[in-house]
Formats: C-alpha cells, structure tokens, sequence
C-alpha cells in the first residue's frame, strides 16, 4: 500500500510549494492576525510565557545522562530536557501574543541552551544509535533522529520561522546557529540515512508511533526551515515513502494496538503529517477520502467510555485528557462529526488543551479555532456497538448515545503487539461511565519496560489482567500466543463475542480447550454474562479467574460481590459460589502514573476452584446495584 508515493512522488516539485512561497503561520511581526486572536488565549499564553521570564535552564550534566544506564531510571534527565523546550514553546507564543520583544531575551537564552546539548536524543533511544549503544554518553558522530530530537527539530524550526526577524534585530548569530544545528542533526541524517529503522526502509518490522510522531516534525523542519528546494522535495519524497510504510502496517480497521493513549502520537501525528503535505501543496495532497485514514480517526470515539475515561488496552492509562485540537481538526478534514463531537466536549472540559510537548505545528492552527469547537456544546457520541475485526476489539454500551448504564469492552488479538500487554481475553465492565473491572494500565516507563524484563512487570502480566490462571501459569508474549476462534455478533438486545484462549497459554498450562463467551444483554434488567467453558488435560483445583477492580470488594457467601464507588454507584458480580471461593487482595499503588488514574489502591479479586476438576462451565453475571 502506497497511498502517497504512487499518486505524488514523481511530482513532487509541482505540488510541493516553494520554500519562499511556504508560510503556514503567520509570522510574529503581522500583527493583525495575531491580535485578531480572542483576547482569553492571547491573555493565557502572555501568562504562561511571563511564568518563564526568569527561567533558568537546568543543567543536564554527563551523570544526568549515565542515570538511565545505571539504575533504569529517567525522569532525572528527562524533567529536565522536557521543561528547557517546555519553557522555549512558551515563550515563543507569549512573544507572539504581545509582539513587544519583552520574551526576546529568554528565547535566545533557550535556544543557545538547546543548541548548546551534546545530543538531542533521549538516554533510553541511544541503545539504537550505532556508536551510542554500548556507552551510557551520547556519540556525536553518530546523529540519530528519534522521538525527542523530532520534537526540538520542530520546536527549534517554528521558532526560527516566527521571530527570525527580530532575533536577527539582536544578533544573526542565533538563528544562524539553529541552521547549523538542524543540518547536522537533522537534515543531513534524514536524507543520507536510511537505517533507522522507524523509517521502515530497511527492515520488516512493523511500525509503530515512532514513524509519523517523528516524520511529523521532520516535515515541519524541512517545510520551514530548509531553503534549498532540491533538498526539500527530496525529503518529503523520502517522507512519504516512510509513512507509506506505516499506513501499510496500519490495521484496517483503523484500530490502534498501542493502546488509545497512543493515538494522539500514532493516528494523531499521522494527520498532523497529511495536514503539512496538504497545507504545503495547497490541497493537491490529499488522502481524506481514503476510507483507511478515516477509519484511523474513527478509533478514538469507538473506545471512548465516558468522560476521560477509555478502554486502555495495551500500554494505556485509563484516564487521560486527549488532544481536543488535533481530533477535532481530524474530523473536519475526513467529514466525521462524531469525531467532532467527542473532541468538542473534551475541549470544554480541559480547556484549554495542553499537550505534554506544546508541539508549536499542533498548537499554532488551534488558536484560532476556538469558537467554533466551542460554536455548539456538544456532547460525546456514545456509540453503540464496535467491532473491529483486526485488532479484535469489541465495545458495547446499554444505550446508544448515552454513558447511562452498563459498558464492555472486549480484547483478543496476540500478544506480540506494539506496547504488548499478556492479555488475550480480557474485558472491562463500567456502569454509567463509572470503573468497576478494569485494565491497570501501565506504570512509569523505565528500563525494564522495554528490556528482556518486560514481563517481570506486574501491569504486564496475565494474572493482573481479567483472564484465567490455569496451573500456575500465565499467558505468554509472543505472535503465536493468541485468540482463536473468534466471533462477533450483534443484535438489539444483545452484542456478544466469544473466542478461545487455549493458544494464549504455554502447553505447560495443561489446557485441551478454554473457550470463553462476553455478552451484553439490553433489556429491561441489562446486565453482562461472562462465560468460562474449558477442558483440561487432567483435572487440577489450580485453577483461578482473576478480576481487577478500582472498588474495594465485599464478598457475600451467597456467591455475589458487592463492588462500590465513592459515588456510592454499585455493580455486583454473581459466580458460583458452589465451585468457586471468592477471595480479594490489595494492591498499593505508589507510581505517580497508576495513582493518577486509579488512586493509592486497586484491588485483585480471586476466583479459585474449590475442586479439582478436569471441564466445567463457569458464568459471572455483572449487573448494576
């Protein structure tokens, strides 16, 4: 599939706009249109950038980067490295807003800062820099492109774009030492370098978000930055070759395997790459009618739950705001005004939207969007049904166009997936809107996350997922660990999906075949039924259905359990108390991230066979209190 390359690659220099023809933005001397801006915004980030007026950079020393080599951990540099462009982003929009020259002074001092750093990749990404990978200190012989430096290669880009003519007023020496820097981290890499492997051009592997999050930046630095047309059009030639590759790999349902969370980074950046090549070829590239790109934007409203709330298989937190603009702006150009509508309702409530990297591409068109997302409150589409049949996803909701009562989610797929979770079988029940069996999510990242030891990581694991435990033994990572068997079917009264498990599990787990079905029953009295129908090798008692719940849980000994919010909202879970022991334990969360979702506490309830048996057929029924 090559959407881009067999429709524009050999006219690249007829619908690629010249680099002196090529303004996107205004720049910060028209000051018209920047004071057109609604004096809220305008006032916001004056405020921000006045925050950073006597900022002073933190220095990010040799220890600082040898940290993640010598204990895992990150965050010392990455706080750092992250608030230096943080405090640079801001003080541009400020100088832009006012226009006076008073954030003139702090904008030269973070651009010498960032100019001045031995690399602009991260201590995690320099394992796959060739001469950085055995060494705990950066190599600048070896410039490598990843996340970090396609964020300051944007960043740095746009900044030179908007205020070069006053910051040449001060000294040419600074924006002249930002082309240097971009040459040779950034532009001279991309064009001579073709074995870096998110580029897809030399490997098999599938890609992830890496490809369009960092061909996102690299199109905006080239688009902005490189005066040499020739260079120019090689280098979106080249970028859509790689983001060719991507779209590829991209499942045809659109549906995300990252985890929803990785979305705004995957899908969202993908547009943020089509909305530079159609603004830069002033519409002649265009891929909106493609019914694969929209199915991309489609994902993010068909695993919505309510409020932040999303259905966060994989490595996704459960909460989390997303990136109103950038969804929004995604279904106006594909046409989709239930995108429209989940972005609208998530900007009135973060607003204003603030992404983690205030990427100036993404941030810049959204300032003058403001009344119209905000033109007619709107509410989230609450869809119905969802199946998506690549990744194996299925959704259900009581009723349509309303978070009110009862919601699953449903997961099959492998286990050798991008930010791969063991989890083959698992589902997640809320009612109105509200957590009651969940996914956990995932911790900080450290280096453990992606090493060998992945899976020493308990948010990783089977037996912290709701999924069966069968002799002691958990799921295991790999493409052949996966569901079989798998159907989908949908009705008024009831949306259901079965799948069997028995090839998520190692031979050592002693299964002959554990097929599990997951209804939602619409009715009167809804509620949802999960089904265990298995056979075992020879019978055991070890046996367990573990369940993750955000709610402490009261176990009856009539064979229900009671779950309840602080709300005071109340879900309870039937099982057979004749062949099942209920038990519960606690989980203390210490790690900022989990505790940002769920609070200081989850809680596992266990499941065990009170006997050995060799078949059995187990069925919760979850309903509302």
């Amino acid at each position: 599939m090559n959407m881009l390359t067999e429709r524009y690659a050999n006219d690249i220099s007829r619908v690629i706009t010249t680099y002196e023809n090529y303004n996107p933005y205004p720049k910060a001397h028209d000051r018209a249109i920047w004071e057109s801006i609604p004096d809220t915004i305008r006032n916001f980030w004056i405020s921000k950038g006045e925050a950073y007026l006597s900022f002073s950079c933190p220095a990010l020393t040799a220890v600082d980067y040898m940290e993640y080599s010598r204990n895992g951990n990150v965050m010392r540099f990455q706080s750092k490295f992250e608030e230096r462009r943080i405090a640079l982003a801001s003080l541009v929009l400020a100088e832009c807003m006012e226009g006076a020259g008073r954030f003139i002074d702090q904008i030269m001092n973070g651009i010498w800062t960032i100019c001045e750093e031995t690399s602009w990749v991260t201590p995690p990404h320099m394992v796959i820099s060739k001469a950085s990978s055995s060494d705990c200190i950066p190599n600048i012989s070896d410039q490598y492109i990843d996340l970090f430096a396609g964020e300051t290669a944007s960043l740095m880009a746009t900044t030179h774009y908007l205020l070069q003519k006053p910051l040449d007023a001060v000294s040419p020496n600074i924006c002249g030492r930002i082309r240097l820097e971009m040459k040779r981290r950034i532009f001279d890499p991309y064009l001579e370098r073709s074995d870096l492997w998110w580029m897809g051009l030399e490997t098999n592997r599938k890609m992830n978000n890496w490809n369009p999050w960092i061909n996102s930046n690299c199109i905006s630095a080239f688009l902005l930055m490189e005066k040499n047309d020739e260079r120019r059009y090689l280098a979106i030639e080249k970028i859509m070759r790689t983001l060719d590759r991507y779209i590829g790999d991209c499942s045809t349902d659109g549906g995300c395997d990252e985890g929803p969370v990785y979305w705004d980074r995957a899908g969202g950046a993908l547009f943020d790459c089509l909305e530079q090549l159609y603004q830069a070829s002033l519409g002649k590239i265009n891929l909106y009618d493609e019914p694969l790109i929209q199915e991309i934007g489609r994902y993010l409203y068909r695993v919505h739950i309510a409020d932040n709330y999303f259905a966060n298989f994989a490595d996704s937190s459960g909460k989390f705001e997303i990136e109103a603009t950038t969804a929004y702006r995604y279904g106006s150009r594909i046409g989709d005004r239930n995108l429209m509508r989940l972005a609208s309702s998530a900007y009135q409530t973060n607003k204003p939207p603030l992404s983690r990297w205030l990427t100036l591409h993404r941030v810049i068109p959204t300032l003058f969007l403001d009344e119209q997302i905000t033109e007619n409150k709107k509410t989230p589409p609450y869809v119905h049904d969802v199946w998506m049949n690549s990744i194996e996803v299925m959704t259900a909701r009581e009723q349509e166009g309303s978070s009110h009562g009862l919601y699953l989610a449903v997961k099959g797929g492998h286990n050798d997936e991008s930010h791969n979770h063991n989890d083959i079988g698992h589902f997640l029940v809320y009612s109105d809107g509200k957590p009651f069996l969940i996914d956990v999510g995932v911790g900080t990242y450290t280096a453990k996350t992606f090493s060998t030891e992945r899976y020493d990581i308990w948010t990783m694991q089977s037996a912290y997922h709701n999924v069966p435990l069968v002799n002691g033994i958990q799921q295991k990572a790999d493409i052949a660990y996966k569901a079989s068997e798998v159907h989908y079917q949908v009705h008024h009264e009831a949306a259901q999906i079965s799948m069997n498990l028995t090839s998520a599990y190692p031979e050592t787990a002693g299964i002959d075949s554990w097929k599990r079905t997951y209804s939602l029953y619409r009715g009167q009295e809804s509620y949802i039924e999960i089904v265990d129908d298995f056979e075992l090798i020879q019978a055991t008692d070890d046996i367990i259905v573990h369940l993750m719940t955000p709610c402490m849980p009261l176990i009856n000994s009539n064979g229900s359990i009671l779950l309840q919010n602080p709300g005071g909202e109340k879900v309870y879970i039937h099982y057979d108390g004749s062949n099942l022991l209920a038990a519960s334990e606690a989980i203390k969360l210490t790690d900022e991230r989990l505790q940002a979702a769920w609070g200081d506490c989850l809680y596992r309830i266990i499941l065990k066979a009170k006997q050995a048996v060799s078949a059995a057929v187990w069925t919760l029924r979850i309903c509302k209190g």
